[in-house]
Order: structure tokens, then C-alpha cells, then sequence
């Protein structure tokens, strides 16, 4: 089994920051990539950015040079670092990590339940 937790949402104003934190754990034979999403009330889920196990980053058009996204392997953590929030970036987020069994070599990709981002004055 492989868990996916996320931390570190709450309320914000306006052009503040915040850092999201993912968490995974249990029977972890090998992550590959890890990354984060979004949903706002009545929207679909988009994805807000992406890292490989090389570190290569990616990121919406919404976010570039807002949102930085890093992983702690060590630590099998990933981060989101949110900063000049806006109202429009109001929604859950949700982190996934792309794992690979050590029992049928299968990726698989797990998700975290989410945590509640609010950016509001």
C-alpha cells in the first residue's frame, strides 16, 4: 500500500504565499514522477505542475513564475511554494505520485485527498 498526504492549505490575502507539502508512504519500492493539481468549485481538475525524478520541472501558464514545484526524495516528499496568490488560484489541491511496485515492476499513479487552498482579503 502507498499513501498520499498533503498539508499546508488554508486562508490567504491577496499576493501572500503559501507551501503545500505531499507526503508518501508505506511499501515504496520507487517514485518516479510526482506533481500537483487543482480543482475549483464547478471547474475541472487541471494540472498545476510537474517534476520527473531527474527534477525537471513543469508548470501551467497560470502559475509560471508564481508556483515553484521541488522534491525531497530522502524524504519522499514533494512541494508546491505558492507565492503572489491570487483569487483565481482558490481551489483543493491535490498532489500525485507516480509509483512503481516492487512486486509486478507496474507504475501506478496514486493521489492524496487533497487540501483546501483560499485566497481571499
Amino acid at each position: 500500500q502507498v499513501h498520499v498526504v498533503e498539508s499546508g492549505g488554508g486562508l490567504v490575502q491577496p499576493g501572500g504565499s503559501l507551501r503545500l507539502s505531499c507526503a508518501v508512504s508505506g511499501s515504496i519500492y520507487r517514485i518516479y514522477g510526482m506533481g500537483w493539481s487543482r480543482q475549483a468549485p464547478g471547474k475541472q481538475r487541471e494540472l498545476v505542475a510537474t517534476i520527473t525524478s531527474s527534477d525537471s520541472e513543469n508548470y501551467a501558464d497560470s502559475v509560471k513564475g508564481r508556483f515553484t514545484i521541488a522534491r525531497d526524495n530522502a524524504k519522499n516528499t514533494v512541494y508546491l511554494q505558492m507565492n503572489r496568490l491570487k483569487p483565481e488560484d482558490t481551489a483543493v489541491y491535490y498532489c500525485n505520485a507516480d509509483h512503481q511496485s516492487g512486486t509486478d515492476g507496474l507504475i501506478r499513479r496514486y493521489w492524496g485527498q487533497g487540501t483546501q487552498v483560499t485566497v481571499s482579503s
